[in-house]
């Protein structure tokens, strides 16, 4: 079986700023597949009267948890961009951690097709939002880990 590469959470988690400031969190990840989390900020709040997150956040998790579904494919020094992307939005995310699940459907030469389901931790059986994402991808040759170095 294919395994992710061995810097892929640190790499989402503490290697990208705005990932940071969120506080995303990869909960699980296999090849083609992710579990995201995005904690709840007080910050986050879009209408306070029906305490509903700001559409705004749920749809960067569905852009961020797409993102790393897709990078379960790839090695360290592969780059994707974000192509397109459509939030269906069902009800309203409350005011709580946000679940994304997201899942590879299509993996082309350059072109890659995520789906994303968005939940909340409390409810995760009534679903918030789906997302699908396309991405560019652009391989780039990785280089083989060496047992030792020699001088």
């Amino acid at each position: 079986m294919q395994e992710i590469h061995k810097d892929l959470l640190t790499f989402v988690e503490q290697s990208i700023p705005f990932h940071k400031l969120l506080g995303i969190r990869v909960e699980h990840a296999v090849p083609g597949f992710a579990r995201v989390r995005l904690p709840y900020q007080d910050a986050f709040c879009g209408n306070m009267a029906r305490g509903a997150l700001h559409g705004g956040v749920t749809a960067v998790l569905v852009d961020i948890c797409g993102a790393v579904a897709l990078w379960t494919h790839f090695g360290p020094l592969d780059k994707t961009a974000t192509i397109d992307m459509r939030v269906d939005y069902q009800r309203p995310a409350p005011f709580d951690d946000l679940l994304a699940e997201g899942e590879v459907r299509v993996m082309g030469n350059r072109i890659a097709s995520v789906h994303v389901r968005v939940t909340a931790a409390a409810a995760p059986d009534q679903l918030i939002a789906e997302g699908r994402c396309v991405y560019y991808v652009k391989r780039v040759p990785q280089q083989p880990e060496t047992a030792g170095t020699q001088e």
